[in-house]
């Protein structure tokens, strides 16, 4: 994700800007902060203009006190409009403006959607906000937010792992040799913690594993058993002890796999970026096939268990971007086994999803409904420094046409 930062002074340059494209249905307000929305997606510019005012002290000495923002996700980034907000309320959080007024616009008018955002640099008291170093705290913030939300590398293209290796192919042969090779790949590969996890995993390659007990002249014994499976779950073909692909896949290196991913999972803070992705796009869908394949867009495959009535009694989330391998329950009741069912069943399944109320500090309860690179001053409106471009050529033509209705307006006065 690219951000570029201008500063600038015309504040009403940049919101007739976005507010023009916004009300031309080139995109949509997703969310503000401390200015009125009334949840349609359109945007007041005058009404915009009036409540940014009313916020800035006319003392202030603050040079450029206008900012104005471009965030700009790869290409293949699959984002929500929660998700978008988000990333956009925790981006200027970071930045220091999260309690200053401020709107963010989404833009669809490219099929690289990105976000542009308007906010002033200049506080209450009218004392201006530290934006030294902006350029590399910037970059810093967007590459968090990259690692939490599973985002392209901004400056690499291809980031996310391969997540579609080869399943086992009975009619392919060397059914042994193709086992052993998905069953050591995906121990190296993932993190799962209970035996659950890794059969769900393993469900996505056509394998599965149990475990094997008992008793040989007294003394007690635990393996692992692997089998293929067809692409409806069966078992074919002869198992394999887990002997035959060596000791990394056995039972005691499996339970100390466990052990060491419950770990790097609760240091690393693994989960609560699937949770996050796994949540909003829950949120924006009732539909439960929809649901599956945006998760899969975004680099999340589900498992899903049903009993033979067709309820849903589990759910595992693999999420390829992190390697890890998580249960439902274990991220929150919200992504249960029951919750899913409840959410994918009447008077919901089908139906749009109902608008999300989403409050903020400083904000009143407001509604917000569901490749090329990615990503100067203006003579009398002063829209932009030179300090980051984050304008592109059609906006750079909708100051010039300003200018020029300025300059009309100038001449009529003076009788030309």
């Amino acid at each position: 994700m690219v951000a570029k930062i201008s500063v600038g002074n015309s504040l009403y340059g940049a919101l007739a800007y976005n507010g023009e494209k916004i009300n031309k249905e080139e995109g949509r307000l997703l969310t503000t902060n401390r200015i009125y929305n009334d949840g349609t997606g359109t945007v007041d510019i005058h009404r915009a203009m009036e409540d940014f005012l009313s916020f800035m002290p006319v003392w202030s000495r603050v040079e450029k006190p206008v900012v104005h923002i471009s965030l700009n996700p790869h290409p293949d980034d699959v984002l929500t409009d929660t998700e978008l907000q988000d990333i956009a309320r925790e981006y200027l959080e970071k930045m220091g403006f999260g309690n200053q007024p401020y709107m963010v616009y989404k833009h669809e008018d490219i099929d690289r959607h990105h976000l542009h955002i308007v906010t002033v640099r200049v506080d209450e008291n009218g004392k201006s906000i530290d934006t030294r170093n902006n350029f590399y705290r910037s970059k810093q913030i967007t590459r968090e937010l990259e690692r939490k939300y599973g985002l392209h590398d901004a400056e690499r293209k291809n980031r996310r792992p391969d997540m579609q290796r080869h399943k086992v192919d009975v009619s392919a042969g060397d059914v042994k040799k193709q086992a052993g090779n998905v069953v050591k790949e995906l121990n190296r590969r993932y993190r799962f913690q209970t035996m659950g996890e890794y059969r769900a995993l393993l469900s996505l390659y056509n394998m599965t594993v149990e475990e094997a007990r008992g008793n040989v002249r007294g003394r007690e014994y635990n393996g692992l058993v692997y089998s293929v499976t067809d692409g409806k779950g069966n078992k074919v073909g002869n198992p394999f002890k887990s002997s035959l692909f060596g000791k990394s896949v056995g039972f005691d290196a499996v339970q100390r796999k466990f052990a060491r991913s419950k770990q790097e999972i609760k240091d690393m803070k693994l989960a609560d970026m699937t949770k996050c992705t796994v949540l909003s796009v829950l949120q924006s869908t009732y539909d439960k096939e929809r649901f599956i394949a945006t998760l899969k867009e975004k680099g999340i495959d589900t498992v899903l268990r049903y009993t033979e009535e067709g309820r849903i009694y589990g759910a595992t989330f693999i999420d390829h971007r992190t390697g890890c391998v998580l249960n439902g329950s274990r991220m929150g009741r919200e992504l249960s086994a029951n919750a899913l069912q409840e959410h994918f069943t009447l008077p919901y399944a089908g139906q749009p999803p109902v608008p999300l109320s989403i409050t903020t500090e400083g904000q009143e309860e407001t509604q917000a409904p569901s490749t090329s690179e990615y990503g100067r001053d203006l003579d009398g409106m002063g829209l932009f420094s030179p300090e980051g471009p984050a304008v592109d050529a059609e906006e750079e033509a909708f100051i010039r046409a300003m200018q020029r209705r300025k300059k009309k307006k100038k001449r009529k006065g003076l009788g030309m």
